[in-house]
């Protein structure tokens, strides 16, 4: 008895990338893990009283005169980045768990706010 199986034209692509992770990752030194790097987006935590909205961003290593905090059209954009810093010395790093690069995160305002005051 034949059976019939329904064709997945996506199929030798997802085997392709199980065979590609499984040669990266038997390609390591055994016992070490793979260095990867995230991107990064810091956390924003927004909260208000009775005059004022706040926004406090999570940026450490990242100085304030590096930050852009622009409003346009009610949008307040902050932009920013923080940079991978090596040591002088010669690093053979294994993992790297700190997030690097720049971001840019938007937030609608209420039309109640001040763009001048922001």
């Amino acid at each position: 008895m034949t059976m019939i199986t329904r064709w997945d034209p996506f199929r030798e692509f997802n085997d392709l990338q199980t065979r590609m992770n499984r040669l990266f990752r038997d390609s390591q030194n055994e016992g070490q893990e793979a260095l990867t790097v995230s991107t990064f987006a810091p956390a924003v935590d927004v909260y208000e009283d009775e005059h004022n909205f706040t926004l406090k961003f999570e940026v450490p290593g990242i100085e304030e005169k590096d930050i852009d905090v622009r409003v346009e059209n009610n949008l307040l954009t902050v932009r920013g980045e923080r940079k991978f810093e090596k040591d002088e010395k010669e690093e053979n790093y294994r993992r790297i768990e700190r997030s690097y690069g720049s971001f840019t995160r938007s937030f609608t305002l209420p039309n109640t706010i001040d763009a001048e005051q922001v």
